[in-house]
């Protein structure tokens, strides 16, 4: 095969980001010259902006969509099922992420704004289908930078200044600890080929040093851990998402979870010789590692969520309770139980996607770009001012509790089932765990739905802005909430066929 041939092989494998990625560039290129030296640009060039990336992302769901899995690949990427179920998420995110930044940026700087979210949707899918670790830091270093940008262009006050610098610097301290413990693999295995990890593995070679191979293990699990917001790594998110617009809150409560999670998922399983997942659990001192983080996650982010009333640094420490359901089927691995804790893990990824961008949708919509809904008092008598609003928010604060008839209810099912029929001690521990939390859960998400339904209206509500694409993303939101919850059938097969 010449060489011209291995490229062509390798491109096809990336259709989708590429679409993504040719986007970009004629954002980048094009944009700029659509505003004048003062930063003034034609009224109405966001939504035009806006359209380009919807365009581009269906353009990318083709693609996906008739991409065959590919589980041999021998390149630098790799197209298998997993990498099928990463991209179709995060694309179907992507669009809903764009229509919430539709109108919560400004004209001036929306292609600038637009090209960053499509790079970072391309850099989660080219993490997934990294062959080699280079290729997946490089990855999610796509993800990183685009993500700094994006957080200042909203606004440029005080308090986005202080998140992106805090993102920013918390950020790379991170990638450079994920860096070190991927240096130590590399330096045990001699290869950065994950094929050649494994196969390193299996031939015993990894074994002859236990110790560096368990200091890689651990600093890879740090330096996601940060993008998963897992404690003790999670203290940026509070100050962060209170810094940030709705749009880019709901953004980095999603796209760095996938993208952590997507790394453990491709890294852990190598240092046992595995390629895929079919057979993997933990070893026992990672599994420790992983069940204690997963503990502290869930107790920290539920408790602390307990004392806040600004809305967006509440669904940070939600976000981070989260994260420690998830890590639970992490921990439980392809364990035989119900599913598999790597089953219930992606499946509760899709449902957590949909009910967190759902309610952040709805507060942009609630309020407007010069007078935000901030704390939970702004919710106060929603009910009696904008009905259809309180009751799609109180649909989805049900879906985190994990309340019937939503999705979340399923999600949380699925984690608890998959701890609790492993077997094991620590399993059942774990599912205990996660039913506490998810019962400590309810009292801030039920006092929100409290606030709306039982407190009397303020006497100046914020203004309800007139963003018809937000709306439409919290609708689509609440819908596919009930219908996974009454037929949650497809969406668990892929995510079986993910892992197996």
């Amino acid at each position: 095969m010449t060489a011209i041939d291995r490229i062509n092989a390798a491109a096809g494998l990336i259709v989708p980001e590429i679409i993504l990625l040719a986007t970009v560039c004629i954002m980048f290129l094009v944009g700029p010259f659509l505003v004048t030296e003062s930063g003034k640009a034609q009224h109405g060039l966001r939504q035009r902006w806006g359209a380009l990336s919807l365009l581009a992302i269906g353009c990318s769901m083709l693609a996906w969509y008739g991409m065959v899995p590919q589980p041999d690949a021998m390149g630098p990427f790799q197209s298998d099922a997993f990498v099928w179920f990463v991209r179709g998420t995060t694309l179907f995110v992507g669009l809903l992420l764009v229509l919430m930044l539709w109108n919560q940026i400004d004209d001036g700087h929306a292609a600038e704004a637009h090209a960053c979210l499509l790079a970072i949707l391309a850099g989660v899918n080219l993490t997934a289908a990294a062959n080699d670790l280079a290729g997946l830091f490089l990855g999610l270093e796509l993800v990183s930078i685009p993500t700094y940008v994006l957080l200042y262009l909203p606004r440029r006050d005080r308090a986005m200044r202080e998140a992106t610098i805090k993102y920013f610097l918390l950020s790379i301290f991170s990638a450079g600890t994920f860096l070190y413990g991927v240096a130590w693999l590399f330096g045990a295995a001699g290869t950065t080929n994950m094929v050649g990890i494994a196969e390193a593995a299996k031939a015993g070679k990894l074994a002859a040093a236990p110790g560096l191979i368990m200091l890689a293990q651990v600093l890879i699990i740090a330096g996601l851990g940060f993008r998963i917001t897992a404690v003790p790594f999670h203290f940026y998110a509070p100050d962060v998402f209170q810094g940030v617009t709705s749009s880019s809150a709901a953004m980095l409560s999603f796209i760095p979870k996938i993208a952590g999670f997507v790394g453990l998922f491709r890294l852990l399983p190598l240092t046992q010789g595995l390629i895929t997942w079919q057979d993997w659990v933990p070893s026992e001192p990672i599994r420790m590692l992983l069940a204690t983080l997963a503990v502290l996650t869930m107790f920290g982010g539920n408790l602390l969520a307990l004392r806040q009333k600004n809305l967006h640094r509440l669904l940070a420490y939600s976000s981070v309770a989260h994260a420690g359901y998830m890590l639970t089927g992490l921990t439980i691995g392809a364990a035989v139980g119900f599913g598999d804790g790597l089953t219930a893990l992606l499946f509760y990824l899709v449902i957590y996607a949909i009910m967190t961008l759902g309610v952040f949708a709805v507060l942009a919509g609630a309020g407007s770009n010069e007078h935000p809904v901030v704390n939970d008092s702004d919710l106060a008598g929603l009910s009696k001012t904008r009905p259809v609003m309180a009751a799609s928010l109180a649909l989805l604060l049900f879906s985190l509790t994990g309340l019937p008839p939503t999705a979340g209810m399923l999600g949380k099912l699925f984690l608890f089932l998959a701890a609790w029929n492993e077997g094991s001690t620590l399993g059942q521990t774990l599912a205990i765990v996660l039913a506490l939390n998810a019962a400590i859960s309810a009292a801030y998400y039920l006092r929100l739905v409290g606030v709306m339904y039982l407190e009397a209206p303020k006497e100046t509500t914020p203004e309800t802005s007139q963003q018809y694409p937000v709306w439409i993303a919290s609708a689509g939101c609440v819908v596919l909430m009930v219908a996974l919850f009454v037929a949650p059938q497809y969406l668990w097969d892929a995510a079986l066929r993910a892992t197996h």
